[in-house]
């Protein structure tokens, strides 16, 4: 399907390190026990679980929609394709390729600029990462965990202080996507950044002028023309209605991503917990995943589901059997859905994931015969020239 040797060996890699992280998980926990409690699950729960799961993607594809709003409006279905291909992306193959593969699909298909596309999907990473952020907050306030609980895995030692030091770093990643938010759409600071990346080439004293020319018109004018493409993307952000709008469907998303968890525990014998306490799981859970792991977060996630799980007086035993079932049934609807969307649109992640590259490096054909710039960005350079 992928018709890429690269893509098929990449594939592989990643089904090779998924399988290396489950062994690191397990190996402690007695196989025989695990395929019993496996085989008591009542696997009718499953449906309703998956079902939720579902809901919170097509929340996630009215969110984008209005994010993509000032970019180009879309309807559900061309906002659908795009952003499941992207999660099946993430569960398949390595370096959450994903995130890349879906503004690279809207953008080729609906026509517009993949840096735009890139900024809205920018926004709604922010938004998720702030919701998540503050539920941190609250699960720490709210639950108290042991200093002596931890676990082992493939070098990670999860514990407490782990877990608070991947709330540290993913805080600090939300300030710093922020502040890079707030000085490409503020049209001071985006002035500024164009007028410092135009006298770039300015340096090169030593050069010829002609080559100092050259290198300002072939890749000077075209980052500044990226910098307009971002600030477009970021246009939502001036309607705090819509943005707003936004917020409560970041907060629906993960709350209804919770119920699915909640839900699958009904079916799981030793799993009583209340929605606050499994919700707080799934924020453990996925605080430990945004450490490097393997496609799908395969090992990692289970590691995560385990300890949070530990964290409410729940069994080893019982904790790794509900966390391997919840995240297959998490991750094969996500993967098939993906799949059937890639066959509708008739394209491969991989070829468009490359196309980003290009797009992003301004390599494409189009931009090499006919760059386009926005009007700020003519005035910036007319106003360099005029300088000059």
């Amino acid at each position: 399907m992928f018709g890429n040797k690269k893509t098929y060996l990449s594939l592989m890699a990643g089904l090779l390190l998924s399988l290396f992280a489950l062994y690191f998980t397990f190996k402690n926990i007695p196989f025989v026990e695990l395929v019993d409690y496996l085989r008591r699950v009542n696997y009718w729960w499953v449906i309703p679980s998956m079902a939720l799961a579902l809901m919170s993607f097509l929340i996630r594809v009215m969110r984008w929609q209005l994010l993509l709003d000032p970019v180009r409006r879309t309807g559900f279905v061309n906002a659908y394709h795009p952003l499941m291909i992207g999660f099946m992306a993430n569960c398949l193959l390595p370096a959450r390729v994903g995130e890349l593969a879906r503004p690279a699909i809207f953008s080729k298909r609906e026509g517009v600029p993949f840096t735009k596309v890139l900024a809205t999907v920018g926004v709604e990473r922010a938004l998720d990462v702030l919701v998540l952020i503050l539920s941190f907050v609250t699960v720490f306030a709210s639950v108290e965990i042991s200093s002596s609980l931890h676990l082992t895995f493939a070098g990670y030692h999860l514990d407490k202080a782990t877990l608070q030091m991947s709330g540290m770093t993913t805080l600090k990643l939300l300030l710093g996507l922020t502040l890079a938010i707030a000085l490409v759409s503020l049209s001071k600071t985006r002035m500024v950044m164009k007028r410092v990346v135009l006298n770039l080439p300015n340096l090169l004293f030593f050069v010829s002028k002609s080559f100092r020319e050259m290198m300002r018109q072939r890749f000077c004018t075209r980052l500044v023309g990226i910098i307009d493409n971002l600030a477009a993307g970021f246009e939502l952000l001036k309607s705090p209605k819509k943005l707003g709008l936004c917020l409560v469907l970041s907060v629906l998303v993960w709350a209804v991503a919770g119920a699915s968890y909640y839900v699958m525990a009904f079916g799981c014998p030793g799993i009583e917990l209340s929605f606050f306490q499994m919700y707080a799981v799934m924020v453990i859970l996925c605080f430990f995943i945004s450490l490097p792991s393997a496609p799908g977060f395969w090992g990692l996630w289970e590691a995560g589901g385990v300890f949070g799980l530990l964290i409410f007086g729940i069994p080893a035993g019982e904790a790794a059997g509900f966390t391997l079932a919840n995240h297959v049934f998490q991750m094969v609807p996500v993967i098939l859905l993906g799949l059937v969307s890639l066959a509708i649109i008739g394209m491969t992640v991989v070829r468009s994931a490359l196309e980003v590259k290009a797009e992003g490096e301004g390599l494409q054909e189009s931009a090499r015969t006919k760059p386009v710039h926005t009007n700020e960005t003519n005035e910036v350079c007319r106003e360099y020239i005029k300088d000059a």
